[in-house]
Formats: structure tokens, sequence, C-alpha cells
């Protein structure tokens, strides 16, 4: 690696980033593809001038700059677009980028905005019909779903920290069953207010006997209402 030279002497350009990136979103971003992409997109959208500032989806993914960031840190066997996508796609879905898509009978576009005052503005503007864009059409703002939460996610969220020893199971069981099934399970448990991967278990392997309804049925209530009665002590 080539040791960066440091920043030249004199007038140099800056891009602002506002402090909440540093206090709130820097903390919470756990993707680096995210990261790196989540930066690009302010450099470019303060380099634009006029209004509004956006950037399309299809620009985005010819910007050599952003795909050689992105192909640093993805195996030889990852496409960076793909990746890139990706992480639009959580930016998107943390709320750091707005994302509206403008479809007519002859092709599509994506169009990126910062979550800014004026990026709403633009978004709620081209919504309405008072600002356009190059491609016309149907416009809908685009909103990903969040990630589902892992089964190790759901037992710190629900039981409490993860335990080496229960590691192996927690992996089978996500192996197992359904992820629906996973998340009913740990959600009737804290319905019930039992917070032990033991009882959870125990619903998953009834279910896996038995057959499973939509989890809200008075009978599957009557038969996990209280947890197994013998555990081991220490057992979360």
């Amino acid at each position: 690696m080539t040791p960066f030279p440091g920043f030249p002497a004199g007038k140099t350009r800056f891009t602002p980033i506002p402090d909440l990136f540093f206090s709130e979103l820097l903390v919470d971003i756990d993707d680096l593809a995210e990261l790196k992409v989540t930066l690009y997109m302010f450099w470019f959208l303060h380099r634009q001038r006029g209004y509004p500032h956006y950037m399309t989806l299809k620009e985005l993914e010819g910007e050599r700059v952003v795909l050689s960031a992105l192909q640093r840190i993805i195996g030889e066997d990852q496409d960076p677009i793909d990746v890139l996508r990706a992480a639009v796609d959580k930016a998107v879905a943390r709320g750091t980028l707005l994302r509206i898509q403008v479809r007519d009978e002859a092709e599509s576009a994506d169009y990126l905005f910062a979550n800014t005052p004026l990026g709403r503005k633009a978004v709620e503007q081209v919504k309405r019909g008072q600002l356009l864009l190059e491609t016309s059409g149907y416009v809908r703002q685009v909103t990903p779903e969040p990630e589902r939460p892992n089964i190790f996610e759901l037992y710190e969220q629900n039981i409490g920290l993860l335990q080496p020893i229960i590691a192996d199971e927690l992996r089978e069981a996500e192996d197992t069953y359904p992820t629906e099934w996973i998340e009913d399970a740990f959600r009737l448990a804290a319905e019930n207010n039992v917070r032990n991967w033991r009882y959870i278990r125990s619903i998953l392997d009834r279910w896996a006997r038995e057959g499973k309804d939509d989890g809200t049925s008075p009978a599957h209530r009557r038969g996990f209402a209280r947890p197994p009665e013998r555990r081991s002590r220490g057992e979360r």
C-alpha cells in the first residue's frame, strides 16, 4: 500500500457532512460498502449546481471511483455492481438516501437524493408532478424493507448476551427451521414473558412434529403458556 502523502497546503475544496452523520450514522452503519457509497453520494451531490441535487442509479453504477473503492473490499467472485446496489438499498432503508422510481412505457430510472430538507422537498415535488426529471411517467418512492434479524440477533434482543455454548444450537436451528418460524417462536416466548432458549426450541420442535398454524391460536397459547418445569441451572 502506497502511503497517502497528505492534504496539500493552500486553497482546498471541502465537502460538508452533517454532524449527525458522525454522532448517529457512523455508529449504526456496519457495512463498509454502504459507508463508502454514502460518503461518495455526499461528495457527488455537493458538487452539483442548481436544483435539485440528485444522481440516477445508472449514473452511480458508471462511476469508476466508487466501483474501484468497492472492488477493494469484495471477493474476486463478487460483482461490484451487485455490491453497489445492495449498499444503496441499505442506505435507502436506513434513511440516509431517498430513492424514487420514474417509469413510462419505454424506460424506467431510479433517482437518488440525500435525505436533507432540499432532498425531501425535491422528492415531494416530483411525486406531485411539480418537478420534472429526465424520465417522465409514473412515479413511486422506493423504500426497501429493513433486513430481518438473524437468530443470533433475536437471541440477544430477547434473551440476553449470547453464550458461546449455545451458538451451535442456534446455528443448527437456523439451518433447520424457516426464518418465519424462528421469529414467531421468539415473539411467542416474549408475549408469554418466557426468555430462555430451551422454551423457544420446544416451540420449534413441536411445530416440526405437529405442524404450525399462524402462531396466535388459543391452542398454541395454551400449549406454550408456561416454560418447561425442568431446566438446567444458569440456562438463559
